[in-house]
C-alpha cells in the first residue's frame, strides 16, 4: 500500500510529507464505527503481527518487542497513538526543549532518493516541553514512551544543563525513560557535549537531579545519552568512560552523520546538515560495535542508523546492540518495515552481546 502512496508524497517537500503522513495515519486511527473493519485492513496493509517471545528487557523496562520508533518523527507528541498502532515495541519523542522555538529556517529538509537518504536541519523545531507533556497525558498510549531532551538553541553552552535539567524535572512523569540529545549537527556547538569534560559535568548534575525526582516521584525513570556517528576510538571511549562512571543506564548510537561519503554529484548531497538514511547504515553500525565493546556490557547499547530493511535490523543486534530504532527507513520503505524488522528479530531469536537488564 504505501509503495502506491510514496510518489504521490515523493512530489510533497520532505517536511510537508513528513507533516500529511502524520496527520493521515491519525486520521485512519481514530476512524471509529461503522467503519471499524476498513480501518482494521488499512492496518493490515501497513504492519504485520508482532510473533510470539518478542520480548526484551532493558534499562529494567519490558519492551514488548525490540523495534522503537527514533526521536524526531513526533516531536511534540502529537501523534503518539496513532504511531502506536503500527506495532512499534516503544516510542520515542522530541527532541524537545525547554522554551518552544521555530527551528531552522525552511526548507530544512531533502530527500536523496538515489541514495534513500534523508538531510535535515531542522534544529530542534518544538512547541516546548509543557505542550509535549500536555500531549503526552492527553493519549492514550500505554506503552514504553521514551522523551528526548536538549537545549535551546541561544542557550550559552556553559549553561546546558539547565535546559536539560528544566526539561528532565517537566518530563520525569510522564515519561518511561529520558534520552539526553547531545548529537544533533544541527544545533550549534551541541556535540561539543560529547567531550569528557563537559560530558562529565552535564551527566553530573542530571544524576543529581535524578535522585531528587526518583524520591519526589517514587520512581527511578532510567536516563539514555545520544551520540553521534562521527566519532573516532579515542571519543567512543571517552563517552563509553563517562556513561559507566554516572551510571547511564543506555546509549542510543546514533544520531546523524554531517558526511558525505559516496554521495558526490546527487541533488541536494551538499546541503548542511544530518544525514540519515542507507548512507549511514555502515558508519552507525561500526559505532555500536565499538561502544559495545567499550561499555564491556555495563550499559546497553539501542542501535539507530541507516536501519532500511530486517537484515539491518538483524545486523544491529549482532554488534552489540539490545534494542533499534527506525526512522529514514519508514520514509522509504513505509510503517510495513516496522513488522519486518520485529519478524527478523524474533525469528531469529538473537541475543544481544551484552546485559541488556543493567539497572543501575
Amino acid at each position: 500500500m504505501y509503495s502506491l502512496l510514496r510518489p504521490l508524497l515523493f512530489a510533497l517537500d520532505a517536511e510537508n510529507a513528513h507533516r500529511f503522513t502524520l496527520e493521515a495515519l491519525r486520521i485512519i486511527n481514530h476512524v471509529q464505527a461503522p467503519i471499524d473493519v476498513l480501518r482494521e485492513f488499512l492496518r493490515l496493509g501497513f504492519t504485520a503481527p508482532t510473533p510470539v517471545g518478542c520480548a526484551r528487557s532493558v534499562m529494567g523496562i519490558d519492551f514488548p518487542n525490540p523495534v522503537g520508533l527514533a526521536a524526531g518523527l513526533d516531536k511534540n507528541g502529537e501523534y503518539i497513538d496513532a504511531l502506536a498502532a503500527l506495532g512499534f515495541g516503544f516510542i520515542e519523542l522530541g527532541t524537545v526543549t525547554p522554551r518552544p522555538q521555530p527551528g531552522n529556517p525552511r526548507p530544512r529538509m531533502f530527500r536523496l532518493p538515489a541514495a534513500q537518504a534523508v538531510i535535515n536541519r531542522l534544529g530542534f523545531n518544538n512547541d516546548g516541553v509543557d505542550r509535549l507533556v500536555e500531549n503526552v497525558r492527553r493519549a492514550d498510549y500505554k506503552g514504553v514512551l521514551g522523551i528526548n531532551i536538549g537545549k535551546n538553541f541561544d542557550t550559552p553552552l556553559e549553561r546546558a544543563a539547565d535546559d536539560y535539567i528544566a526539561c528532565l524535572r517537566k518530563v520525569y512523569p510522564v515519561a518511561s525513560y529520558v534520552t539526553v540529545n547531545i548529537s544533533s549537527p544541527n544545533t550549534e556547538n551541541l556535540r561539543q557535549l560529547q567531550a569528557a569534560g563537559e560530558l562529565d559535568g552535564l551527566l553530573a548534575a542530571l544524576t543529581v537531579e535524578r535522585r531528587a525526582l526518583a524520591v519526589a516521584h517514587g520512581k527511578r525513570v532510567p536516563l539514555a545519552v545520544k551520540i553521534a556517528p562521527d566519532l573516532d576510538r579515542a571519543q567512543i571511549g571517552a563517552i563509553a568512560g563517562q556513561l559507566r562512571k554516572h551510571a547511564i543506564d543506555a546509549a542510543i548510537a546514533t544520531n546523524t552523520t554531517v558526511a558525505r561519503d559516496g554521495l558526490a554529484g546527487q541533488p541536494h548531497a551538499q546541503e548542511a546538515g544530518g544525514l540519515s538514511g542507507a548512507p549511514l547504515t555502515g558508519r552507525a553500525t561500526a559505532v555500536i560495535r565499538e561502544l559495545a565493546q567499550a561499555l564491556g556490557g555495563a550499559v546497553p547499547v539501542i542501535g539507530a542508523g541507516g536501519i532500511m530493511s530486517g537484515a539491518d535490523a538483524r545486523t544491529k543486534i549482532a554488534v552489540g546492540a539490545s534494542l533499534v530504532q527506525l526512522y529514514t527507513g519508514l520514509v522509504y520503505r513505509g510503517p510495513a518495515l516496522v513488522g519486518e524488522c520485529i519478524a527478523a528479530l524474533c525469528e531469529s531469536q538473537m541475543k544481544p552481546q551484552i546485559n541488556a537488564d543493567k539497572r543501575g
